[in-house]
């Protein structure tokens, strides 16, 4: 099993207690923070916005653990200039948020614009940029317009790749002129194992699961290269911006020397990584993948191949938290995803003791060396892109009885914040082309499945006094950081 002490002494440099400040990052190094449309806009039926599969998946009996939706969420849709402000007092230099599809094409067919949609996210857009904030724009992040779900089954039809690809193009010729920094799909793996496998996830379904994930990931990778090819053909050259695909991942660390473990934690970020970068880079899914899914795993054609080598100008990262892997077969509980890697999760050093601090989430142990490790792992395995880390965070649980105070002095998520950026920082000394970091969240917000039962944020929402906005502890540490005037004292 792994050995704290040795493990920690090559992190060492990471310690949050360290100071760390801005001038441990490039001079264009971007700071920002990120939400999702789904998760804080609400208006669900205004501006002539059509319902999305998430909609309908909250408004169903038992899937959200709070009995919540997001029909109203943190109202962003009518707020957005008060958050402008925040994020601008703050001293962010970006905001990355997502378009709702079902906002620029109701019923997600691509035959009528919503204007309302489209002057909506002007609105935003352009008052980022008076701030001085530059907006970077994920075109996809999990909020399906229901429409398609309902009549040719969502990502489980190759014909989604041409809806895909025309709302992309919209957005581009909407927005391109303004927009520098677009992102074509959040977290895709989430979409295919919690939403066709697991069916934690809008859509929910876990029908097929030995089947449906990897057709809802092989069309969520043409659709991403669709809409890649159309922006580098017809509008990079005029509009000199970049596109990525954002990916999550939690760093899988060997829980031994043995042979077999060291191979499951390899396998383990082929199942999330490879599955993904490997068809961008190589051409195909993981030798990993082929051997224990056979042909469960599409296949791509040569042209669908050479439509998605090097389909992306960055990486976006996503990453929360680490594990320990073991090898281990016959788990029959699992889902299929999981059960195909052949591997255990594990949350505990050799001792016992567990791997981090636990935030409210239960999967989320605060492990800051492993962001550094993922980092590497992305330079050394697939030839050093930029990366910008898109997401990174930890979250509290909500509670009733605290009072407001106690709620916003997040002593925690300051020490996980900053022993993270500190490990960033190890992973740029190392030579990794990490370019940006945006916190997750802006604000706290509808958590999917676990409704408002988690906050994320770094502002706190009051949800029972109007949804007034009040920055938190770690609110003010990135305004001291971000001003250059962040030292050993918190």
């Amino acid at each position: 099993m792994v050995k704290k002490e040795e493990l920690l002494k090559e992190h060492e440099g990471e310690d949050s207690n360290k100071e760390i400040s801005r001038s441990d990052f490039p001079p264009n190094f971007v700071f920002g923070v990120a939400t999702s449309a789904y998760q804080v806009e609400g208006a669900c039926k205004e501006g002539g916005r059509g319902p999305s599969i998430w909609d309908s998946f909250s408004h169903t009996e038992g899937k959200i653990i709070d009995k919540s939706n997001a029909d109203v969420a943190v109202d962003q849709y009518h707020r957005y200039k008060e958050d402008v402000e925040l994020i601008a007092k703050l001293g962010f230099d970006a905001y990355r948020f997502s378009i709702s599809w079902s906002r620029i094409f109701p019923d997600g067919l691509g035959t009528k614009v919503n204007e309302e949609g489209i002057n909506y996210y002007n609105n935003v857009i352009n008052a980022l940029l008076e701030k001085g904030i530059q907006p970077c724009i994920t075109l996809y992040h999990w909020d399906l317009p229901l429409h398609l779900h309902e009549t040719m089954g969502g990502w489980l039809n190759k014909e989604i790749v041409n809806y895909f690809a025309v709302y992309a193009e919209t957005c581009f010729a909407s927005f391109g002129d303004r927009v520098k920094t677009w992102i074509t799909i959040n977290e895709p793996l989430q979409t295919s194992v919690n939403g066709y496998d697991v069916g934690i996830f809008a859509p929910g379904r876990h029908q097929q699961s030995s089947t449906e994930p990897y057709w809802a990931t092989h069309h969520q990778i043409l659709a991403h290269a669709a809409a890649v090819s159309i922006y580098r053909s017809k509008y990079k050259d005029k509009q000199g911006g970049q596109i990525g695909l954002v990916l999550d991942c939690e760093w899988a660390e060997a829980n031994s020397d043995k042979i077999e473990d060291k191979a499951a934690a390899a396998r383990r970020l082929d199942f999330q990584f490879g599955w993904f970068l490997h068809p961008i880079y190589n051409g195909d899914y993981p030798e990993t993948m082929r051997e224990r899914l056979g042909d469960r795993l599409p296949k791509f054609s040569e042209e669908e191949k050479e439509l998605i080598l090097n389909s992306i100008d960055f990486l976006g990262l996503n990453h929360y938290t680490s594990r320990f892997i073991a090898h281990a077969t016959d788990r029959l509980e699992e889902a299929d995803f999981y059960k195909a890697q052949e591997m255990e999760r594990i949350v505990e050093w050799e001792g016992g003791e567990v791997i981090g601090e636990k935030a409210a989430s239960e999967w989320l142990y605060v492990v800051p060396w492993g962001i550094r490790k993922v980092l590497n792992y992305i330079a050394q395995r697939y030839n050093n892109p930029p990366i910008y880390v898109t997401e990174n965070g930890m979250d509290d649980e909500d509670s009733d009885t605290s009072p407001l105070d106690a709620m916003l002095d997040d002593k925690l998520r300051v020490v996980y914040f900053k022993g993270y950026l500190a490990a960033v920082a190890q992973a740029i000394k190392d030579g990794v082309d990490v370019r940006g970091y945006f916190a997750w969240s802006l604000l706290d917000n509808f958590e999917w499945a676990q409704g408002y039962t988690k906050r994320f944020g770094l502002v706190y929402v009051d949800y029972k006094n109007g949804l007034s906005r009040h920055p938190k502890s770690s609110a003010y540490w990135f305004l001291r950081f971000l001003k250059g005037s962040e030292g050993k004292k918190d």
